[in-house]
């Protein structure tokens, strides 16, 4: 069987990845993982431009991913870029940075910007791998930085059913709307407000109550996932395909939105470059679990620690 090693990276709004992984017969051998906030989105919202600061934090970090690719001998690269990029006007500056970090390992590399269609899609392929698929339809929900992708279809489908990419993810929403520390109740609502706004779109495309299981993916559902759980440190491993009732859930994300950030610092499972944004993917969850438990009857969250990362993965295949 044809084995290829391949780097995936995805560059999203508050942070970017690195999968390095053997690819064949359309499954994953994992290598090395890992992820670094770099908060690539600061500003975009409001300015319309990635900010100098954040182009740098975000080379810093692939140069090192690069010399991870070389080490390990990658094959093949495929970086994507997803909400943030499809938001600024001086990308070209993003895209000639990236091209030449990358030309050191694949010559002619470099990071591509896709569709919210096309980012909901590899979400899917990477988050239901593992899933029994009896236990589908499953509604998929990639929460970001600056989007949420809302996705529907069977784990034995090539193609999706329906997918939609919100603009809505937890930095643009801090940034848009919760300002204080913590939220003052009036911001809170305000944050409601445009998540509902946005998501009574997302579920008039994607029918959701057609779903018998919820899968969350990202930084923000698994560390909700990991506090609900009452971890002390995170733990990837028993992360990985848990299941959360809606009723330890909820809790944590009320819980959150009340708290300093000194206080949100404090707790265990939660990355110092989650602390100030956390409150606003919480209002996304708060708001999306209602809509599935009142659309759908779905009382659990499955979090995955495979995602979009592993879709471009086995992209590469």
């Amino acid at each position: 069987m044809d084995v290829t090693r391949v780097a995936a990276v995805d560059c999203g709004t508050n942070s970017i990845r690195l999968l390095i992984a053997d690819v064949s017969g359309g499954g994953l051998e994992d290598l090395h993982r890992e992820m670094r906030i770099v908060r690539l989105g600061q500003g975009v919202d409001a300015t319309g431009e990635f900010a100098p600061d954040a182009l740098l934090r975000t080379q810093l970090a692939l140069v090192d991913y690069a010399e991870m690719m070389r080490e390990h001998g990658v094959e093949a690269v495929r970086m994507v870029a997803t909400s943030a990029a499809r938001d600024v006007a001086n990308r070209d500056a993003f895209f000639a940075m990236t091209a030449e970090v990358l030309g050191t390992v694949v010559p002619g590399a470099v990071a591509e910007v896709i569709t919210g269609s096309e980012e909901a899609e590899l979400s899917f392929r990477g988050a239901v791998g593992e899933l029994d698929s009896a236990a589908g339809p499953f509604v998929v929900v990639d929460l970001g930085g600056g989007s949420t992708e809302v996705v529907l279809g069977s784990a034995d489908s090539a193609e999706v059913a329906a997918g939609y990419s919100a603009d809505i993810g937890c930095v643009r929403l801090t940034e848009r709307c919760l300002h204080s520390d913590p939220p003052t109740a009036d911001e809170v609502e305000s944050a409601r407000a445009v998540v509902r706004s946005a998501l009574e779109e997302a579920l008039r495309v994607v029918p959701v109550q057609q779903a018998h299981t919820w899968v969350g993916v990202a930084g923000t559902m698994t560390t909700l996932a990991a506090l609900a759980l009452k971890m002390t440190t995170y733990d990837s491993d028993a992360i990985h395909l848990a299941r959360v009732g809606l009723n330890e859930l909820l809790p944590v994300c009320e819980e959150l939105l009340v708290m300093t950030r000194q206080q949100r610092a404090a707790l265990g499972p939660m990355h110092e470059g989650r602390v100030d944004v956390i409150g606003g993917g919480a209002i996304v969850v708060q708001e999306l679990a209602a809509a599935l438990q009142e659309r759908a009857g779905i009382a659990e969250l499955v979090v995955s620690e495979h995602d979009i990362l592993d879709g471009i993965a086995l992209s590469l295949g």
